[in-house]
């Protein structure tokens, strides 16, 4: 069948009891395919990819997005909880297996309670989601340089080798440092260190992005334009581009810009005639210039600014700085350079001096910000293996680990293995029985792991287990003995562990309010 718009697809309602079993078996398929990857003991996943190639992986939102489903309602189910591993995945790094279970379980036993409205168990499982993330924030702790090869070992299926290869990288490059990942020339996976900085400056444009996979603007060898004031119309940096369209290079301009010229540039790099991305200009306040002339210093541009007498329509390829990679996601932006210059280091001395005299709080932050983008070192993990297949998976695994570490840097960590998801609920007061549903259902990650060892999760029940546990241990799934997870190194990041929750209880309480789904009828090869 083919239609003209959208609006003309001829639809299929289901509804109630019977549409809300069909969600839940998408749910379920999706679910068991996903949950089977979780844990030191988790198993692979063998997937056809569109040329009919075999994919290998433990990547559990790799295994989420291999999934299409031949039910319509029961693939708007599985797509839903996809939603949530995905967003997990983007605010965490990590984490999508274990979205994906709870999100499971928790259906499962809201589907269960009887007695009580859609509402009254939205609102219970809101009440009891805040007091868990309260406790998790409570039971967390700060992470040390020893710990980091624990966490990333985990997050990369507790491979150690690339585990120590990762935490090797965060350790070199340092609190303020940033781990990057490419592929590697060789089969060898390995870190070095190049000179470069980070600042707070995301995506303006998806029309921008290059790398759709990971929404990602990454320029090989930019040009860096800096302007300080708006950029009202392209007529005003036309030498500039010209001048990059010459050269062959790309060009990162870092500026304010007017609708007509951003129009312009979007059109002109999505029909391929330029190389570019546009981003704010970081900093903020007082301290705005300041950081504009940090970035310039760092890349030999020269910053453009009306506003004391410097004219855009005067401006030419001289004004360009350099960079070797600009790589911006949807929050912040990091350019590598060759070498740092020597002004970058005066400055680094000079905001030093400034911090140690100022008194204002709030200046004083900003110029630890500064000081902290000027000092970073960026690691470039490359990565290597003996196939396409071995080399897809290993980086799906280093990603998702340089992600989980830098959040527990950021936050902190708590025990692994789903032990911080039951410490925590057992913390809980409950005002009524409804609370119970998500009390339950936060024991999932743990018996799934338990599962997937081969351990009878009936002769370790978890709520039995939780009688007698003492807070922080858990059952290594390698050994078979109960430990201090911390100790033993099965730690979670608790960023992680919280944005794992918190959109898995989002979806299943938006599942469970629906009673009508209108999916589109599609003929017996799965056409619409």
């Amino acid at each position: 069948m083919e239609y003209n718009n959208p609006s003309e697809i001829v639809k299929d309602l289901t509804f109630g009891d019977h549409a809300r079993d069909r969600i839940m078996q998408g749910v379920e398929k999706l679910s068991k395919a996903v949950a089977s990857t979780l844990g030191a003991s988790g198993k692979c996943v063998i997937y056809e990819d569109s040329m009919g190639n075999p994919i290998i992986t433990k990547d559990g939102v790799t295994v989420a997005e291999s999934v299409i489903l031949i039910n319509p309602v029961e693939n708007l189910g599985a797509t839903l909880i996809k939603e949530a591993a995905k967003k997990t995945v983007r605010e965490a790094g990590d984490g999508t297996t274990t979205a994906t279970v709870l999100a499971h379980s928790l259906l499962q036993e809201m589907n269960q309670a009887k007695g009580y409205t859609v509402r009254e168990i939205k609102d219970a499982t809101n009440i009891v989601l805040e007091k868990i993330l309260k406790q998790l924030d409570k039971n967390s702790i700060q992470i040390k340089d020893d710990m980091l090869e624990d966490v990333a070992s985990i997050s990369c299926n507790n491979d150690v080798e690339l585990g120590l290869i990762i935490a090797d990288a965060y350790k070199s490059v340092g609190a303020n440092g940033v781990v990057l990942m490419e592929e590697s020339d060789t089969e060898e996976t390995f870190s070095e260190i190049v000179d470069g900085v980070q600042f707070d400056c995301g995506i303006k444009s998806q029309h921008l992005v290059t790398d759709t996979e990971k929404n990602k603007a990454i320029l090989e060898n930019p040009y860096v334009l800096i302007v300080a004031s708006q950029i009202p119309s392209i007529r005003k940096i036309q030498n500039v581009l010209e001048h990059v369209i010459r050269e062959k290079r790309s060009l990162l301009i870092v500026a304010g810009m007017d609708q007509q010229p951003m129009a312009a540039l979007l059109m002109n790099k999505v029909k391929g005639n330029i190389k570019v991305n546009i981003i704010d200009t970081p900093g903020f306040g007082a301290t705005k210039m300041d950081t504009m002339q940090d970035l310039a210093t760092i890349t030999g541009a020269k910053v453009i600014n009306e506003e004391l007498g410097d004219d855009l329509d005067l401006i030419n390829p001289d004004v360009l700085g350099q960079a070797e990679k600009a790589v911006t996601d949807a929050t912040s932006t990091v350019i590598t350079v060759s070498k740092m210059p020597d002004e970058a280091k005066e400055r680094i001395d000079l905001v030093n001096k400034k911090i140690k005299t100022e008194k204002n709080p709030f200046i004083k932050s900003k110029l630890e910000q500064r000081l902290a983008m000027l000092s970073g070192a960026v690691a470039i993990l490359k990565v290597g293996a003996n196939s396409k297949i071995e080399l897809k998976e290993k980086k799906d695994r280093v990603e998702d680990a340089i992600y989980a570490v830098k959040a527990a840097i950021k936050e902190g960590i708590v025990p692994g293995g789903g032990i911080a998801l039951l410490d925590a609920s057992q913390k809980v007061k409950m005002d009524n029985d409804a609370e119970l549903i998500l009390l339950k259902a936060v024991e999932a990650p743990y018996s799934t792991i338990l599962k997937n060892a081969g351990i009878d999760h009936n002769t370790v029940n978890p709520i039995d287990f939780n009688d007698t546990r003492k807070k922080g241990h858990g059952v290594n799934v390698i050994t078979g003995k109960e430990v201090n997870m911390i100790k033993a190194g099965i730690i979670d990041p608790v960023m992680v562990t919280k944005k794992a929750l918190v959109n898995a209880v989002s979806v299943a309480t938006t599942i469970i309010s629906a009673d009508c789904i209108i999916s589109n009828i599609r003929d017996y090869e799965g056409n619409q």
